[in-house]
């Protein structure tokens, strides 16, 4: 699959960091860096621009925030291409505590909207292009979204957004290949002046096709993580999309050096990737709360008990 518009956004540090309280050491940031910059990937999201006035420092890490100074720490010095991103989620960023993108190393900020905060989402997304930066609106846990209320929203977001890509966002890991078509073709059908883009969840060992399937609707950027690392069953496998795309820019190469060298020792540390509990909240269309819940108590591998309690759950 070679088109040249196809951009790739690599969340490891953003969305691994949701398994971690974003308590990633600077040198394991840094190696993540070099090897996405490496490999000719278009953007690395090196974590969330959230306000310290709403959550501790104390009890997250240092990516939760993403203070320019220690982005520099990150970046400087390293030969790459690759553009900046940091997310934000509706309600917990101060628009006043961001910095034109003139003097931060940050080069788009993504904003994390449910459908029914997409005016919220419209006046963060706007507020930041006035600052200067690439913006998109991610419309997350899209496997719940109304119809109705989801034509809306895209219509608000075409009329009155400057944000460049507005993100399909399968936050529980539930879509199929028929759903993601879908949906790409309802997002391109009203969004005629901006890019689609794709985030997927592994819940089903659907990410990666689901991914594919979008891109060969049209859907021009799309995110993954080295070693599928993230939130529960993780994303799409960076390494994956990266073998699948056949844009002469990418080099796979680093991001198998930097799975064997930094991302293997940390899996035996931190658990991620399909994991029957985690299939288990897909199939339901449920979020993976519930399993990670389960897979932190001594009961955690009672596969059948949990089905049976989001079985009946579902059904009353």
């Amino acid at each position: 699959m070679f088109r040249e518009k196809i951009k790739v956004l690599d969340c490891t540090i953003r969305d691994g960091g949701l398994i971690n309280n974003h308590k990633f050491e600077k040198r394991f940031v840094r190696e993540i860096y070099k090897a996405v910059s490496s490999s000719g990937v278009d953007y690395m999201e090196i974590g969330y621009k959230n306000s310290k006035k709403l959550f501790s420092p104390d009890e997250y890490g240092e990516w939760k925030f993403c203070d320019d100074d220690v982005i520099k720490e990150i970046t400087d010095g390293v030969d790459s291409d690759t553009r900046i991103s940091v997310m934000v989620d509706v309600g917990r960023v101060d628009p006043d505590e961001i910095r034109p993108a003139a003097e931060s190393p940050v080069d788009m900020i993504r904003v994390a909207s449910y459908v029914k905060d997409i005016d919220k989402a419209i006046f963060l997304v706007n507020s930041f292009s006035d600052k200067g930066y690439e913006t998109t609106v991610n419309i997350m846990a899209i496997s719940r979204a109304l119809d109705n209320e989801l034509n809306e929203a895209l219509h608000q977001l075409e009329e009155e957004s400057r944000a460049e890509v507005i993100y399909i966002v399968d936050s529980f890991g539930a879509l199929y290949q028929e759903t993601a078509e879908f949906l790409v073709k309802k997002y391109k059908s009203i969004l005629k002046t901006k890019e689609v883009g794709m985030h997927a969840h592994n819940h089903q060992q659907l990410a990666f096709s689901n991914t594919i399937e979008a891109i060969i609707h049209d859907a021009n950027f799309v995110d993954g993580t080295v070693y599928g690392i993230g939130r529960a069953a993780g994303n799409c496998p960076l390494e994956l999309l990266i073998g699948f795309l056949k844009n002469p820019k990418f080099d796979i190469r680093p991001i198998l050096d930097v799975i064997a060298r930094e991302m293997i020792p940390m899996r035996e540390q931190i658990e991620w990737g399909y994991i029957i509990p985690y299939a288990i909240s897909g199939m339901f269309n449920e979020h993976p709360r519930s399993a990670m819940a389960l897979r932190n108590s001594i009961d955690k591998d009672n596969y059948r008990k949990f089905y049976e309690a989001l079985l009946t759950q579902d059904t009353e």
